[in-house]
């Protein structure tokens, strides 16, 4: 119980920081963007926005964890791999937020297409699970999630990002629902050196977050990288290293009281550099 507490408290006094667990934006790139996640294609589409993969097209494994708030019952961690088959890109993930008294998991399967060359479409299915340790029961449940992505001018992408539309329910007696999160956003390229994404997000119950992220690549293969959030409100930085045919990004995010969130992601392409 000791080990709960923190989570507990947490959750009681800053429940907008702790929604949706296992669906928060994940890779450190857009970690140090302040999460503006939703029209940037790179591995991490695999969680962030499906149709990205699709832009990506590139055979990769890869690993993401965050320590959120220091606090190690918070810890997420996550893996997946992509695969390029015919005109497509398939992609699964793993997902697992908590530890032994309190966790949620999921499994999350997806394909990505491009229709032309500047729209791709991306669906995922998920299986989410969560336990309350073994005196308190555990559930799964199936749920979705999809998403779009244009280029209108060749540096300029939109980026559009729906999971759980249909607000699956976890619990029949207290009517408890996965939420439904909804993303909106663009990302504009000047001189290949630097990228600006801006996102809106709408979670069920909360007020919308906005979000706004910036990324400079001061020397071949090295980036560095700021951002900013609402709701909660927070400000992000990191930098990435392109190193052959690993991609390794540091991040952390801040909050003005509960302190940083430290993130690490490492991505091996198996053909070609990022």
């Amino acid at each position: 119980m000791k080990s709960f507490l923190p989570f507990l408290l947490l959750l009681f006094f800053f429940p907008n920081v702790l929604s949706a667990h296992i669906n928060f934006p994940e890779g450190g790139r857009s970690a140090a963007m302040g999460n503006a996640s939703v029209a940037l294609a790179d591995f991490w589409s695999i969680h962030n926005n499906q149709a990205g993969l699709a832009f990506y097209n590139k055979t990769s494994a890869g690993f993401y964890f965050e320590n959120r708030f220091l606090v190690k019952e918070m810890s997420l961690k996550a893996g997946g791999a992509t695969l390029p088959v015919g005109s497509g890109v398939f992609g699964f993930e793993l997902v697992r937020f908590g530890n032994e008294l309190y966790n949620e998991s999921k499994f999350g399967l997806a394909y990505s297409r491009k229709f032309g060359d500047y729209f791709a479409a991306g669906l995922q299915l998920d299986y989410l699970h969560k336990s309350l340790g073994n005196d308190y029961g555990k559930k799964g449940v199936a749920t979705f999630e999809a998403g779009l992505m244009t280029k209108i001018k060749p540096d300029i992408t939109l980026g559009m990002h729906v999971f759980n539309p249909i607000h699956t329910k976890l619990t029949k007696y207290a009517d408890e629902r996965i939420p439904a999160v909804m993303r909106i956003g663009a990302a504009w390229s000047f001189d290949k050196s630097i990228i600006l994404s801006v996102e809106a997000e709408k979670e069920t119950s909360f007020d919308p977050s906005l979000k706004l992220g910036l990324e400079y690549r001061i020397i071949d293969e090295v980036y560095v990288r700021g951002g900013l959030s609402s709701n909660p409100g927070q400000y992000t930085f990191g930098f990435g290293i392109n190193l052959n045919r690993f991609t390794i990004d540091f991040a952390s995010s801040v909050h003005n009281v509960l302190g940083f969130s430290p993130q690490f992601s490492a991505v091996y392409n198996f053909k070609t550099k990022r």
